[in-house]
């Protein structure tokens, strides 16, 4: 997946297709209010945090422009999971990282890992219709992975084009290449 294709699937996703638990989590942390949890704290080992790392670069690689490794992205995912979603939630992504060390993710090469990723793609599609109260791991994973890296300075303006005061609002035509404008 290229530069564009993400931005495009970011644009899409962040038109109201966050998933529940990721809406409940940056409400409560925009709140600052305490997320109610009866879990254990959450924590990754150190060989799941390089398979979030790993596949969170995957997702938004580095091009010429920063990648998700290179604006921290794996530790926001740990953040975001251990202190704003719920055990049900912990229980999921574990499972998903739990698939993908049996799988030896680290150890595929980026065909391998790229059809791996496509497989738990089509998984999280079929586990999508069924109603449940906790996201599947890809979902999750992606959501996190697009909201941290959109979220940082770094990401934002390898996307956009900052402009601190506009001018006055009128039509424009963007120029090939040319980044769209975030105010």
């Amino acid at each position: 997946m290229n530069r564009r294709e993400v931005i495009k699937s970011v644009a899409l996703m962040f038109g109201g297709t966050l998933s529940a638990p990721t809406l409940m989590a940056m409400n409560h942390w925009e709140q600052n209010s305490p997320i109610p949890t009866t879990s254990a704290a959450f924590s990754l080992t150190e060989q799941q945090r390089k398979i979030v790392a790993e596949v969170a670069e995957m997702i938004i690689p580095r091009t010429n422009t920063v990648g998700a490794k290179d604006v921290g992205v794996p530790a926001f995912i740990e953040m975001m999971l251990k202190d704003c979603y719920l055990q049900p939630d912990h229980q999921r992504f574990l499972e998903g990282l739990t698939s993908l060390e049996q799988l030896k993710f680290l150890e595929l090469n980026e065909g391998e890992r790229r059809g791996a990723l496509k497989m738990m793609e089509q998984q999280t599609k079929e586990q999508m219709k069924v109603p449940s109260k906790t996201v599947p791991f890809w979902r999750l994973m992606k959501e996190l992975t697009l909201l941290g890296y959109f979220t940082s300075e770094a990401g934002i303006k390898a996307s956009f084009e900052y402009v601190q005061i506009p001018g006055k609002l009128e039509n424009i035509k963007l120029k090939p290449n040319q980044k769209l404008y975030a105010y």
